[in-house]
């Protein structure tokens, strides 16, 4: 084998760019990348503000009948759009943004029209999840668990 020792490039510091030798990009043109949706204008997001609510008010009843932590990845176009946290396990619970601080049991990867039919209960969760509408990993017994706190919010 070839073993190389003692190997320091060497940089003048005449190398890299020379003042103005590179252009400032123009502001004026479009962004290729298109931008992601508002937040507020997400159905999803709505739901998400009003559930959130739901939870400060009977979380600590919610944490002894779940005793669960769900992360709920909304989706559109296969790419992650809304990303929540429901931590039924600790404290008296809470939602809030983002991927879960502590392992969560469960990870719902659902699209946006498919979570908007399950929490307004159009359709049935279990056949949702069989026929392949969205993906479930870790504990999937426990999502029976999270329609019910869905079920308790609807109620509301």
């Amino acid at each position: 084998m070839w073993k190389r020792t003692g190997h320091q490039p060497k940089i003048k510091t005449r190398d890299g760019p020379q003042v103005g030798q590179f252009k400032e990009p123009d502001s004026a043109l479009e962004p290729t990348v298109p931008h992601p949706p508002e937040l507020p204008e997400l159905q999803s997001f709505l739901v998400f503000e009003d559930i959130s609510h739901h939870i400060k008010e009977a979380g600590a009843q919610m944490v002894k009948k779940v005793n669960a932590i769900f992360q709920l990845d909304i989706t559109k176009d296969g790419k992650t759009i809304l990303q929540r946290t429901i931590d039924l396990k600790n404290g008296s619970g809470d939602m809030y943004p983002g991927s879960a601080r502590l392992p969560a049991d469960t990870v719902f990867t659902i699209p946006e029209p498919v979570f908007m039919e399950l929490v307004l209960g159009k359709i049935n969760p279990h056949k949702a999840f069989l026929a392949g509408k969205f993906k479930v990993s870790g504990k999937v017994l426990l999502g029976q668990k999270l329609e019910k706190v869905f079920k308790d919010w609807a109620k509301c």
